[in-house]
């Protein structure tokens, strides 16, 4: 079951680099590099840090995921914004079910609580960074103080209790996961911010 929350995860993920792509006006191909890369590029920074083969290139649902969303984007495009207006909202989708899913494997590799929850937040973090680089955008995570890493951490931290708890499996998972696209969710509907250093008036 987690394998298939992990393909949902790298399906909305892909979904949000396709419609970037579609906002900057790239074409199928440019397009297709950023579902990849926003859906794939976490998870494989994860399995290199935990030192094994990345999942991306053990199951071909993986490379297959992005490629499916690039199409339904490339040719309905105008139905899925109206559907989901903001790309936010799957990147957040994304964001918690990568972060969890990260975390847990961490886990079940033998690191602590504390570097399987950040080797979550990377996981969760990771390829919409890299979505907003290739895109010539600064990269969500920096802009505007927005509350991005945070809901990652939290999601991440609350997988991790719950495994030191025994309490594993999809339900797990699923919970925690949406707890952090909750929390991007809210973040972004109220404009929570994270605080400027002292003396530094926002703009």
């Amino acid at each position: 079951m987690n394998q298939w929350l992990d393909l949902v995860g790298i399906f909305v993920f892909a979904l949000s680099g396709a419609l970037v792509g579609v906002r900057r006006r790239l074409d199928v191909v440019g397009m297709a590099v950023l579902a990849e890369m926003t859906a794939l590029g976490g998870g494989i920074l994860r399995d290199l840090i935990l030192n094994v083969r990345p999942a991306a290139f053990s199951s071909t649902g993986y490379v297959l995921a992005p490629v499916i969303a690039t199409a339904i984007v490339f040719f309905w495009h105008p139905h899925v914004e109206r559907v989901m207006p903001a790309v936010n909202v799957f990147d957040a989708a994304g964001l918690g079910l990568f972060s969890v899913v990260g975390t847990e494997k961490a886990l079940s590799y033998g690191l602590s609580p504390l570097h399987a929850t950040l080797l979550g937040v990377t996981t969760g973090v990771g390829g919409g960074v890299l979505r907003d680089v290739l895109s010539g955008q600064i990269p969500i995570l920096l802009y505007d103080r927005q509350l991005y890493a945070v809901p990652a951490l939290f999601c991440s931290a609350v997988m991790a209790v719950l495994y030191i708890l025994d309490l594993h499996g999809w339900p797990a998972t699923l919970a925690a996961a949406v707890l952090g696209f909750g929390l991007r969710i809210a973040a972004m509907r109220l404009r929570w911010r994270a605080p400027l250093a002292r003396g530094v008036a926002p703009e």
